[in-house]
C-alpha cells in the first residue's frame, strides 16, 4: 500500500469520525433527527474507509492484518464501528451509540498517529490458521467486553437518575433498567466463551510452534486473570449474590483490565509477538 494513499485514508477517516461525534451530540443534546442520520451516515463512510485499509492490508501482506499491535488496533476499532452500526440499525439506542463511536474514535485515532512499524513481526513459519483464530477470537471477546463496559456504565447513570428521580429531558432516550441489564448480560455471556477458546487456541498454537512456552508471560498471565475474574463473576452472578449496581461496577473494574491487558500486557510480553 503506498505510503502517501494511506496516510490519505487515515486522515479521511479521523476527520469524518470527529464530524460524526460532533452530529451526535448535536442529536442527543438538541433531538436532530437529522443530525443523528448525518452522523450514521459519516460513521457508515468510516467503516467503509477502515473496511478499505483492511483489505489492502490483506492484499499487501496476503494475510489477516492481526498479528501485531498496531493492527490489532485497526481491527478492535473497527469491531466497535460495527457494533455502532448494528446496534443504531437494530437496538434503536441514541447513548450507548455515542459512547461506542467515543471509544471507537479513540482507538481509531491511536491507530492513525501512534508510530508506524513494520508488519513483519511474525515469521513466516509461525503464522498458521489457529494463531489467526486465537487472536481474531481474543479481539472479539474485547469489543463484546467493551459492550458491557458501555451498558454496566449506563445501568449505574440510569439507577442513579431514577433513585433520586432526577430522570430529566436530556436523559429521556436513555434504555430501561431492564434493556441495560440484558445487553450487560448477552454481551457478557458472549466474551467469556470467546476469551476462553482464544486461550486455548493459544497454548495449542504455542505448544505446537514455540521451542519454549513462558507461563508467567505476563500477556499470559494477564489473560488468566480476565478469564478468572470473568468466570469468578458469571458464578456469583449466577448464584443470586451479585446483581444491580455491583454487577455493573465489576463489569467496568473488569473491562479497565481488559484494556490494560491488551496494551501494557502485549509490550511486556516475552511471549507474544506483538509490539
Amino acid at each position: 500500500m503506498a505510503d502517501l494513499t494511506t496516510t490519505r485514508l487515515y486522515e479521511v477517516m479521523i476527520v469524518l469520525y470527529a464530524i460524526s461525534l460532533v452530529f451526535y451530540f448535536t442529536d442527543y443534546f438538541y433531538k436532530q433527527v437529522r443530525a443523528r442520520r448525518i452522523a450514521f451516515w459519516l460513521v457508515s463512510f468510516v467503516w467503509v474507509i477502515q473496511s478499505t485499509i483492511i483489505l489492502l492490508t490483506i492484499i499487501e501482506l496476503k494475510r489477516f492484518p492481526i498479528l501485531s499491535l498496531y493492527e490489532g488496533i485497526l481491527f478492535y476499532s473497527w469491531l466497535l464501528v460495527t457494533l455502532s452500526i448494528i446496534l443504531h440499525c437494530i437496538a434503536r439506542v441514541d447513548l450507548p451509540v455515542f459512547i461506542i463511536n467515543i471509544l471507537g474514535f479513540v482507538f481509531a485515532s491511536i491507530f492513525t498517529f501512534m508510530p508506524k512499524r513494520p508488519t513483519g513481526a511474525v515469521g513466516e513459519t509461525l503464522i498458521s490458521e489457529m494463531l489467526f483464530i486465537h487472536i481474531s477470537f481474543a479481539i472479539l471477546s474485547y469489543a463484546a467486553f467493551t459492550l458491557a463496559f458501555v451498558f454496566s456504565t449506563l445501568y449505574l447513570v440510569l439507577y442513579r437518575l431514577l433513585k433520586k428521580k432526577k430522570l430529566t429531558h436530556l436523559w429521556s432516550r436513555l434504555p430501561s433498567l431492564q434493556q441495560t441489564s440484558n445487553w450487560i448480560n448477552v454481551s457478557f455471556f458472549v466474551g467469556i466463551p470467546l476469551l476462553f477458546v482464544s486461550l486455548i487456541l493459544g497454548f495449542e498454537w504455542a505448544l505446537l510452534s514455540l521451542d519454549s512456552l513462558f507461563i508467567f508471560d505476563a500477556k499470559i498471565i494477564g489473560s488468566l486473570i480476565l478469564l478468572v475474574l470473568y468466570c469468578s463473576i458469571l458464578y456469583v452472578n449466577r448464584k443470586g449474590k451479585l446483581i444491580g449496581t455491583n454487577f455493573a461496577w465489576l463489569q467496568i473494574y473488569a473491562y479497565l483490565l481488559v484494556v490494560a491487558n491488551f496494551f501494557l500486557g502485549s509490550s511486556l510480553s516475552r511471549f507474544h509477538l506483538w509490539y
